[in-house]
């Protein structure tokens, strides 16, 4: 059994879009790393290809699919490399478009050529379903036959290899961010004078890089004793904050002197119900009585 995909181009245009629809509206979706891969490591190397070589009896398959596979991975970085130099950077939307608008481009000149040649000399990307597609390795010779598989295994290797590392994401460093500003955010200007019954006013920050959601409480003690944290407006024992990976938590958060004297004001943060660190963030206060 034998069947035939002439409009191989359009084929690979077609996944292109697709997989620029699933990364704009479904980007969680399993389907994103499927097309994903043979739009990193083949489609570029393949329409490129087929821009070069037209006629069929120009490359072998094998040779073809080699070559698809060699240039692929030589075109993607060196369009990462471009954009690293543009405003845009290397993110994941201007390498999107760049590969796509590369591998449409790659197609058209690819279909311009195809077309000047008469049919029978034109390239189409045959799919034998038997294993009669290897038959053509019996009229090669022996060193050909053993370089094309070794190629094809260093290529399955490869693919092999890269979907491992995406199916088992090295999990980074795990902590978290956790920081006092003055009340304008910049690390200065900080309350360090104030009058017995007076509010300081500082902006706490909690930016978690756990790697999954995280359940922090921030406290103020103050010369040693827990005291009232004023936040939106209200008074509270303490904050109580939820954060996914990456999320960020920043309040403008007031604390309340008691008592005249120098004090020490210490920001103490818990995960989980534990002390997050052995030293609690502080600063010095300077207290008058009224």
């Amino acid at each position: 059994m034998k069947a035939r995909l002439d409009s191989d181009l359009w084929l690979i245009g077609i996944l292109t879009i697709l997989l620029a629809v699933i990364i704009a509206f479904v980007p969680s979706s399993p389907a994103r790393i499927v097309l994903g891969l043979p739009f990193l490591l083949f489609f570029p190397g393949y329409t490129l290809t087929a821009a070069l070589f037209p006629k069929k009896d120009r490359l072998g398959g094998v040779e073809r699919v080699a070559l698809s596979f060699g240039l692929s991975i030589a075109v993607v970085p060196l369009v990462g490399l471009i954009l690293n130099y543009t405003p845009w950077g290397i993110r994941l939307e201007p390498i999107l478009i760049s590969l796509a608008v590369f591998i449409i481009v790659a197609s058209g000149v690819a279909w311009y050529r195809r077309e000047k040649l008469a049919p029978e000399e034109r390239f189409r990307a045959p799919f034998n379903i038997r294993l009669s597609l290897f038959q053509d390795w019996q009229k090669r010779s022996l060193a050909d036959n053993v370089l094309s598989l070794v190629l094809v295994l260093a290529i399955v290797g490869a693919i092999g290899a890269l979907g491992y590392v995406i199916a088992t994401p090295k999990a980074g460093e795990k902590f978290t961010e956790f920081y006092v500003l003055g009340p304008n955010g910049d690390a200065e200007n900080y309350p360090t004078e104030l009058k017995v019954g007076e509010q300081g006013r500082v902006i706490v920050g909690i930016v978690n890089h756990e790697q999954e959601w995280a359940s922090y409480d921030v406290e103020i003690w103050i010369d040693g004793e827990k005291a009232q944290l004023m936040i939106d407006g209200e008074e509270r024992d303490q904050v109580d904050v939820e954060l996914e990976h990456e999320g960020k938590w920043e309040k403008q958060v007031g604390f309340l002197p008691q008592k005249a004297g120098r004090q020490k004001v210490e920001f103490v943060l818990y995960e989980d119900g534990q002390p997050y660190f052995e030293e609690p963030l502080h600063l010095w206060i300077d207290v008058e009585a009224t």
